[in-house]
């Protein structure tokens, strides 16, 4: 009876792993099969979407590591889709998805630099509308007012010069009447 039964029992191992290796080797074709789908149509080619598409658990492709390196290779290659549209590749995506991001980068830079300068500009207007500010053209002011007081000391040398001269003829002046008034000898 021993051996009757350890002989069934290697039968039923021997049917078990068989039946396994089938299922293994059908559930591998229609992984193959969701993977040559996916690439001819230009879908998405993810562990998750061919896992999906293939009727078959993610953790099935994740123990075959052979398909799993296939379904990376085939992410990363163009796709082949019968139109003549231009093919796209993973790391096409990537490097547009690289371009985009520093180019948002830029764009926001640029939007905190002009935000910055409207700010200053809108708070230098409403400083000077307030009157609290120095008026726009208090240099102008100020060389007014250099040259305003250089003038008055140009008129007041002249006014003094005027004045001396005025001092010059009185005395000039007084000295004459002073001659005509002085009786002269007769002669």
């Amino acid at each position: 009876m021993n051996t009757t039964t350890s002989k069934t029992d290697t039968d039923r191992t021997a049917a078990m792993a068989a039946g396994r290796r089938q299922d293994t080797n059908r559930r591998r074709q229609k992984v193959l099969t969701a993977l040559t789908l996916a690439q001819n149509a230009g879908t998405e080619i993810s562990v998750s979407a061919i896992a999906r598409s293939a009727g078959v658990d993610r953790t099935f492709l994740y123990r075959h590591r052979d398909l799993l390196a296939q379904l990376h290779t085939s992410a990363t290659q163009p796709t082949t889709t019968g139109s003549s549209a231009p093919t796209v590749s993973r790391a096409s995506l990537h490097a547009d998805l690289l371009a985009a991001q520093e180019r948002a980068a830029r764009i926001s830079a640029r939007a905190q630099h002009l935000e910055r300068r409207l700010s200053e500009a809108l708070g230098e207007k409403a400083w000077k509308e307030s009157g609290l500010g120095s008026p726009p053209d208090i240099d102008a002011l100020h060389q007014q007012i250099t040259t305003l007081e250089q003038n008055v000391l140009d008129l007041r040398l002249q006014l003094e010069e005027r004045d001396q001269d005025l001092t010059a003829s009185r005395a000039a002046n007084r000295e004459l009447m002073a001659q005509i008034n002085t009786p002269t000898p007769r002669r």
